[in-house]
């Protein structure tokens, strides 16, 4: 049988997963209502999180297909998945055109060699360009330096959420044929060199891209056959990006058909299988038959631009609803992690040293992004740990002539026209330059270069300056000299100075001096962060303080207390308003933010310390 391996790629939210759900339901693959996003964080944010693959058959082809996320803070999923296929469907959406992520995983692509299908979905929109994004997407090949067979790139007119595909936008089409058709006719298919006893034939090699996990079986290494034939019960050698080899032994082959797994006794060059009986394997090793072959070259991945640290939680609340709350615990959690996530790298060396004699272990996380590390945290909250964290703080380097570097990104950003003198205010106030700017219909598209560290924490600010109206998207264009000093308005934190229960009374006091994140009811604790302080210094407060009672009775103080709904705390807004003396506090149902310090003297004292 024909093999083809294809990854979907694309901006987020531009139709990648409703175009893979739609092949397998018109396929036979999947059943109607059967998604690949099937991870519950996925479906709860309406984004995918994780590369997953699956494969259908047409016309005696089998091809398969593999997702790939559309957020730019899990880019490592997207580069780890380029290198085991054969070509890309990059889909665009007809309203939009091209966006940041687009032009990460195409420049990826085509630095891959590979030739991309592109796909201009969503055409049914009424505000939908297919012709300019056509154009838009050609210019963006010519920019990102492709050569004259990519650039003569084939294109398919596409409603994933409706199953259709078109060659031509006038044609009549009621299903995903057309699209079917150009993967057959451009794709090239995938082989090898089957082992066999003739001389000259190439013994098999295999290297996974992703790693699953099963009960029975341990670890399994999902990946591509790229030489020969591999079999069960075939002892191999594998082999690291730093030269060591060690012997295994292959106990079980499974194929996919759609997203089921499929056991079989063999499976041949070009095929994208999951293999199990290594426990040990890691993505981008080589698994081979011979000890003499050579390793196929390491999956490289772009470096981490922001970290954090990982802490045990030592608040007046710890252990009340977490059952993994231990240094170790935490410590083997994100060992288990690294083994699945690339993107990420972790130093579990790290010493902090306080002001207060103490000196606690912590883990220094390096990740891509806020959302990076936030589903990371939401997944430990959900299997039952307790943990804090720092405030993200961006990565520094020095460059070869030892000047100081840091991250830089590209940040597209559609608003209305009313809006964008605040905009662009407020991102030259955090070092951002304008190197774009167009009107498209009735929203200004502006783009700016601005370092990552003027960047975080806007998210939250742009979204209120905008009125929800516009959107923002970024991607890491690389280290750049020290953009200089960032003066932004820090906003003060409202700190509790007494342990109990937050009561409306007190609280309908404090909520015109700033933003309260806790409502009537709440536990509290002395050195919690309630709200914050729109003055800019910090406060310490006392949310438990009840009304005064007394034997007599007037009418104002019998009116009812309005209380402002609070702002609800989730772990990005947390990672987002986090101050520098500052933890979030994350359990499996709650997230806080806490002074490292908690009582006002020991604040005092670490502040003394800190300038002299």
């Amino acid at each position: 049988m024909k093999i083809r391996n294809i990854a979907i790629i694309a901006h987020v939210d531009h139709g990648k997963t409703k175009l893979t759900d739609a092949l397998m339901r018109q396929t036979g693959a999947a059943e109607e209502g059967v998604s690949m996003d099937s991870n519950a964080l996925e479906q709860e944010r309406g984004i995918t999180i994780y590369s997953k693959n699956a494969s259908i058959f047409y016309k005696d082809t089998k091809i398969n297909l593999v997702d790939t996320p559309g957020h730019a803070d899990f880019g490592s999923e997207v580069e780890r998945v380029l290198r085991s296929i054969d070509s890309v469907l990059l889909v665009v959406d007809a309203q939009e055109g091209p966006m940041p992520q687009t032009k990460f995983v195409l420049k990826k692509s085509l630095e891959l060699g590979l030739r991309p299908i592109v796909v201009i979905n969503k055409i049914d929109k009424p505000a939908a360009r297919p012709e300019w994004t056509r154009d838009k997407v050609l210019e963006l090949f010519m920019d990102l330096g492709a050569n004259d067979k990519q650039l003569d790139f084939p294109v398919v007119y596409a409603i994933a959420k409706e199953g259709i595909a078109k060659i031509n936008l006038t044609d009549d089409s009621k299903n995903l044929t057309p699209l079917l058709d150009v993967i057959l006719k451009e794709v090239p298919a995938a082989g090898g060199e089957p082992r066999s006893e003739d001389a000259g034939r190439e013994a098999f090699r295999f290297q996974p891209f992703n790693l699953a996990y099963d009960n029975f079986m341990g670890r399994l290494a999902i990946g591509r056959i790229y030489d020969g034939i591999i079999k069960t019960g075939e002892n191999v050698f594998i082999k690291n990006s730093v030269g060591e080899t060690r012997q295994g032994k292959i106990t079980k082959i499974f194929t996919f058909e759609g997203l089921k797994r499929k056991e079989v006794s063999e499976a041949v060059a070009g095929d994208i299988v999951m293999i199990a009986g290594l426990p040990d394997i890691y993505i981008g090793e080589t698994i081979c038959a011979e000890v003499s072959q050579e390793a196929l070259p390491a999956i490289d991945i772009d470096e981490p631009t922001i970290s954090l640290n990982f802490l045990v939680n030592n608040s007046p609340f710890a252990g009340r609803e977490g059952k993994l709350v231990t240094s170790r615990q935490i410590r083997e959690r994100l060992e288990k992690e690294l083994e699945v996530n690339v993107g990420l790298k972790i130093d579990f060396l790290a010493r902090q040293s306080l002001g207060n004699g103490g000196s606690p272990d912590y883990f220094k996380v390096y990740g891509r992004g806020e959302l990076h590390f936030a589903i990371l945290l939401e997944n430990m909250r959900r299997e039952g740990y307790e943990l804090q964290v720092s405030k993200p703080q961006v990565i520094f380097k020095e460059d070869p002539q030892g000047k100081k570097t840091e991250p830089f990104e590209e940040v597209t950003i559609s608003i209305p026209v009313d809006m964008m003198g605040t905009v662009i205010e407020k991102m030259a106030k955090r070092k951002g330059s304008m190197i774009d700017i167009s009107q498209e219909q009735s929203n200004s598209r502006l783009i700016f270069e601005a370092p990552t560290r003027g960047l975080l924490g806007y998210r939250g600010e742009f979204v209120i300056d905008t009125k929800g109206e516009g959107i923002m998207y970024s991607r890491v264009i690389g280290f750049r000299p020290f953009a200089g000093e960032i003066n932004r308005q820090a906003l003060g934190s409202m700190v509790s100075m007494a342990d109990g229960k937050a009561l409306g009374f007190s609280l309908y006091n404090l909520q015109d001096r700033g933003t309260l994140y806790i409502g009537a009811g709440t536990e509290v604790y002395i050195g919690m962060v309630i709200g914050n302080a729109a003055k800019g210094n910090d406060m310490s407060v006392n949310p438990t303080k009840g009304k005064q009672l007394t034997n007599m009775r007037s009418k104002a103080s019998d009116e009812a207390l309005t209380l402002t709904p609070p702002l609800e705390l989730t772990l990005e807004r947390g990672l987002e308003i986090i101050n520098d003396d500052e933890y979030l506090e994350v359990t499996p149902k709650s997230v806080r933010l806490r002074k490292q310090f908690l009582t006002e003297i020991d604040r005092t004292r670490a502040k003394r310390q800190k300038e002299s």
